[in-house]
């Protein structure tokens, strides 16, 4: 090389962090590169956690039991996520078959649709949208006119959307409270605080996460609001943690009274449950005949709702059978993926 020789290019050095391991999100970069770090993403899995930046896709082998799907068919999934679900589902319908998948989170979508084409999926196979559910019927009515085979919605939130600070949905990480799927519409979980009364905000946490302290808490809530702006996860978690200070709660108890604050607004903030209630509206309309549907819920909320239309649609002659029990993961699952163990699927078929 001379003088003159431009200078090669350096590969971009790993994040610095304090201490022996990676703490914060943004620090794991071996497991944001698990093809380059197999081995040691393969021992995160095996200690049953999940690696930053990814997503372990629940119940697939039920899932795809329920589905029963076949080369050729034309199948819905209205929530990509990472594409866990959608990579078996195309491997099953491949190479005739068509997936449309969907999914409101600008952020993830052109990454799984990227890596799904990575891992050979057929680009002619696969047909991704960045649509809410809630306009299942529409997106159908553009790309399958005739109907579909099969519908899937994982209505749990992604992992790497969980774990990634900036998206606001952790209390683990103090960040901006945002929590919402699409960053680019609706208002942040901070906004909607400023603006929501002691009524209402004892509501939501009822009525979105079953919380026995929703009173107490909506009360601490609003009033620590009206001396300071509540922006931050960090600071919800300290209104939270001190509204509970001078009851009989554990730790352990806390932590979960945060977890359901946490998704209370969530739900609130992205309308979940008004989307829930669309897509369920609407799945008879896309499905032909024939034609199954599974739902994959995470809270009671959720799977009220869904057991409740399903049963109707039953009496009404719209579906044909349906779930007789809600199925769970098992054991196996639960223990080696923790975040599975609240899930419930259920499935329909159309008359």
């Amino acid at each position: 090389m001379t003088d003159s020789d431009p200078t090669p290019d350096r590969p971009p050095r790993r994040p610095r962090y304090r201490g022996t391991h990676p703490r914060s999100f943004g620090e794991k970069y071996k497991e944001h590169q698990p093809d380059r770090y197999a081995d040691d993403v393969a021992k995160i899995l095996a200690g049953g956690k999940t690696p930053a930046g990814s997503h372990r896709s629940i119940m697939v082998a039920e899932i795809l039991t329920m589905l029963a799907l076949k080369a050729g068919d034309l199948v819905v999934d209205c929530t990509l996520g990472y594409g866990g679900h959608a990579a078996q589902i195309l491997s099953l319908i491949q190479p005739t078959g068509r997936l449309l998948g969907l999914d409101v989170d600008p952020i993830e979508l052109p990454k799984t649709e990227q890596r799904l084409l990575e891992q050979g999926t057929l680009p002619q196979c696969l047909t991704v949208r960045r649509s809410n559910f809630a306009g299942l019927a529409r997106v159908v009515a553009e790309v399958f006119p005739d109907g579909v085979d099969a519908i899937l919605a994982d209505l749990g939130v992604s992992s790497m959307q969980l774990d990634d600070p900036a998206r606001g949905f952790t209390f683990k990480s103090d960040a901006p409270l945002d929590m919402r799927m699409n960053p680019q519409h609706g208002q942040a979980a901070a906004t909607l605080l400023s603006k929501i009364d002691e009524a209402k905000l004892s509501a939501v946490l009822t009525e979105n996460a079953d919380e026995p302290y929703a009173g107490r808490l909506a009360r601490a809530i609003v009033q620590a609001q009206k001396h300071q702006p509540i922006k931050t996860t960090s600071a919800l978690v300290d209104v939270v943690r001190s509204a509970l200070d001078k009851t009989n709660c554990s730790a352990d108890q806390i932590a979960i009274t945060i977890r359901r604050v946490f998704q209370a607004l969530r739900i609130a903030v992205n309308d979940e449950f008004g989307a829930l209630d669309a897509l369920l509206n609407q799945i008879p309309s896309c499905l032909r005949t024939g034609g199954r549907v599974a739902i994959l819920t995470f809270h009671s909320g959720e799977d009220r709702r869904v057991k409740q239309a399903f049963k109707a649609g039953l009496q009404d002659g719209i579906y044909a059978t349906i779930s007789e029990e809600v199925m769970r993961p098992g054991a196996e699952e639960q223990r080696s993926n923790p975040r599975s163990t609240s899930a419930k699927l259920r499935f329909a078929t159309r008359r």
